[in-house]
């Protein structure tokens, strides 16, 4: 009894840690610079919507939505894409083969991003893609092909080599075996794959900052940073547009939730 209502009271106190902040940024949203400062944690006088009209209709926030949007999307495509594809070869290559190639992209989760900034930047200048959201969207898909090279392939081992086998001794082509045999069971490690990468490179700041220059490609993180001033930010805007910038992850995240949860009754193997 004591046991259950501790457990009940630690998950009551974290659920508060958790949700009092963002309860405040929602609330901040809704007030004025100086009725921020005077009243920080207080409830708005009067629920005005000027903060959110005014990034929607004077400032090109789609604009910035529609940058980070693409480079999101198209990014996690292809990781998805190359990710299944390696691991998927990686299991079916010879042990000794396959762990060198596993090898190969375990090592580039070692290497720090912050380290290899100035020979990013010499390359992608060389290449004629700086201030191009086709260069974040190369660079997304490179730093973060790793990690789903790593984590697909954990998945993909854990499969049935006889559902392979039967597959193949039915005269499916590789091809075939990867998109109808290895896709739909690795399904709960794509969706995962699928909600870290959206939300990394939703959320990144190094590379479009090192990247982009001119207002146009700017995606939503630099963006966020226009509402920052030297000697005051204006905080009720900068949440709002906060606020408004998870509303695409959000409905990722619950999309995806739910892709996890029926990939997960799709893979189940006897």
């Amino acid at each position: 009894m004591f046991s259950k209502v501790f457990k009940q009271l630690t998950l009551l106190a974290y659920s508060v840690i958790i949700i009092t902040p963002l309860t405040l940024v929602l609330f901040t949203t809704f007030k004025t610079t100086p009725e921020l400062y005077n009243s920080p944690i207080g409830l708005p006088t009067s629920w005005r919507l000027e903060n959110y009209k005014h990034l929607l209709i004077s400032e090109p926030l789609f604009g910035y939505m529609k940058n980070s949007t693409i480079v999101t999307v198209i990014s996690t495509f292809f990781i998805l894409l190359l990710a299944s594809l390696i691991a998927y070869a990686i299991v079916q290559l010879p042990k000794k083969s396959g762990w060198i190639v596993y090898s190969f992209f375990i090592v580039g989760m070692i290497v720090p991003t912050q380290v290899i900034m100035i020979p990013v930047f010499l390359l992608m200048n060389t290449l004629n893609l700086l201030n191009t959201l086709t260069g974040v969207i190369l660079v997304s898909i490179s730093f973060l092909l790793p990690i789903g090279v790593f984590i697909i392939t954990g998945f993909m081992k854990t499969l049935p080599k006889e559902l392979f086998e039967a597959a193949r001794i039915d005269g499916a082509s590789e091809w075939k075996i990867y998109s109808k045999v290895a896709i739909p069971l690795s399904i709960p490690s794509l969706a995962t794959i699928g909600i870290f990468s959206f939300v990394i490179v939703w959320n990144d700041l190094l590379f479009p900052l090192l990247l982009l220059k001119s207002k146009e490609v700017k995606t939503l993180p630099i963006a966020l940073l226009d509402f920052q001033g030297e000697f005051l930010t204006n905080y009720p805007m900068l949440f709002t547009a906060v606020v408004l910038s998870s509303i695409p992850l959000i409905i990722a995240y619950l999309f995806l939730q739910r892709l996890f949860i029926a990939g997960m009754t799709a893979g189940a193997v006897k």
